[in-house]
Order: structure tokens, then sequence, then C-alpha cells
């Protein structure tokens, strides 16, 4: 297997390492901007898309910053391969172009939200599909402390707290609106309030508070940047009940009582995804979130 990477920062490292996992003998290529840019042992460096083209590639992993995705996207359609994306697709929604070429070329995308292929998450999909009871509220909350993520690195000039880089929280944490989105489809209206004035003092939202109006019930978002003990949850109110998930846990409630649980972590998640990834490419299959996908999500987070 034969993989070119744009980007290789802490999120690339990921999908290496779930590439390596799988196929021991992947060889890594990535794409520099730069020749001064730090060599990663294991990966040949490529100073051009020309370079690029010499080469005959299994698909392309996007992870470089969000705000340089359409760009990247463009440049890479030319190659004509699959393209595995990093969350989100993009910071803006002037992607029409680029949405036309991959349709054009029938070209296999994936856009990278991992919390699909958590357990619990799949578990409460495939429940809700088994049941008829009237769903009357959903509310979800996931909250972190950002200057805690990257260690050694300061914070407030990492790409998540500059809005002109594609940071933010409403970006950063939209797993949460795209699993809504995965379970539920295109809310009827969206209402919003983003801020940024809480006590870690960054210029991009820190705060994000959605709600998303379907036929017969809402559903809250809200996501930050500034709790120090980390909670990621979901509840959906049934009228004969009230599931409460807990993602961190990787464990679903029914009435109280557990229904579902197990020890997969979501950074186990990073392996699941890559093998959903590869099985598609094996069968020429289109995925479950491709950039057409992702685009319906980026609309709910930016409109």
């Amino acid at each position: 297997m034969k993989v070119l990477i744009v980007g290789l920062g802490s999120i690339a490292k990921k999908h290496i390492n779930a590439i390596k996992t799988i196929d021991a003998n992947v060889s890594l290529f990535a794409l520099r901007s730069s020749r001064d840019a730090f060599h990663v042992d294991g990966v040949e460096d490529l100073f051009s898309l020309k370079e690029a083209s010499l080469h005959k590639f299994d698909f392309s992993i996007i992870a470089n910053p969000t705000y340089k995705h359409c760009e990247t996207i463009k440049s890479l359609i030319k190659l004509n391969m699959p393209l595995f994306i990093e969350k989100p697709l993009s910071n803006n929604l002037q992607f029409d172009d680029v949405l036309k070429d991959v349709v054009d070329k029938n070209i296999i995308t994936y856009v990278a939200c991992n919390l699909r292929f958590l357990p619990c998450i799949q578990f409460v999909r495939d429940w809700l599909q088994q049941r008829s009871s009237r769903i009357n509220e959903v509310n979800v909350y996931c909250g972190s402390y950002l200057p805690e993520w990257r260690n050694g690195i300061d914070y407030k000039k990492n790409y998540s707290a500059v809005p002109e880089m594609g940071g933010g929280v409403q970006l950063d944490l939209i797993h949460e609106i795209d699993y809504i989105y995965w379970l539920f489809g295109i809310p009827e209206r969206v209402r919003k309030t983003l801020t940024n004035s809480s006590s870690i003092g960054i210029r991009a939202c820190d705060y994000a508070n959605y709600c998303l109006e379907y036929n017969n019930f809402n559903v809250s978002i809200v996501l930050n940047y500034f709790r120090r003990d980390s909670k990621r949850t979901f509840e959906i109110v049934l009228e004969d009940g009230t599931i409460f998930v807990n993602l961190l846990e990787d464990k679903v409630l029914f009435k109280g009582e557990t229904i579902f649980s197990s020890n997969l972590k979501i950074s186990d998640t990073y392996l699941e995804q890559m093998k959903y990834f590869l099985k598609c490419l094996s069968n020429h299959a289109f995925t479950f979130n491709s950039v057409l996908n992702a685009y319906d999500t980026l609309k709910i987070c930016l409109t």
C-alpha cells in the first residue's frame, strides 16, 4: 500500500499509526510545503504536486490546517485518487466547485468523523431503528480544557485558537453535530450562539450552543473549550424513558439501567475507522461520510 499525506501534525500521526497497524509494510509519502519542514522517520518527503504525480498512490490523507483543505482537495483531485480528509471538511461553505469536481470524477472520499465508530453511538443508532418510541428531546454536551490538549504547545498560538486557521470549538468539536446528523438527518432549522468570552482568552469561539429543530423534537448541542473536568455525553428523552450515553466511558443507560458498555476508548476508533475506509476502497464503494455528507454537516455548523 502506498499513501500520500498532506499535513504531519498530531492527528496525521494517529492515522499513520492506524495504517501501520493494518499494513506494517505501507509506503508513506508526505507532500511538504517547505524544504525546511521537520522530517518524520519512515515518511518520504515530496515537495511538489508534479513530484507526487510520478507515484501511484492508493489514497491520500488530508490532515493539514482546516483553512487549507479546499485548496488541497482541488490540487489532489488532479491525481484522481481516493481522499481521506480529516474533519471538518472546511472552515467555510465556498465548496460548490470542489463538490462538483469530486462527483464528476467519481472520486471516493471520506471525511474522518471517528466517533461514528464508537460502539455506544453505533448501539444507539441500531437501538433507535428497532423502536417506535417518540423522541421528545435530545441534549448533547461536550466540554474539555483546550490549554491541556497538547503538551508543550502554546494553545493560544495553535490553530484551535485562531479563527483564520479554521479554529473554534464549533469546528474542532464538529463530531457532535456529525453524529446527530448521522442519527437524525438534516434539521429543519438551526439556531446558534457562539461566543469567546471565557477565562481561557482566545480569539476563536470557545463556547457554542446549537438548537436543531426537527419535525417533532429539538436537539440542544453545547460545546466548550474551558471545562477542566472533561464531559462528553448525550441523552435522548423518549416518551417511555430516557437514553443516556457516556462517550468517555462508552456506556449506554436506559431508565437508569446499563443496556450497553464496552472497554473501547475513543482513541481506539481511529483504527476501526481506517479499516472501514480501506474496506470501502477494496470494494470500490462510496463511504457513509463522503464530502457531500460532510458538507451537510458543515452547513449545520456554519449556516
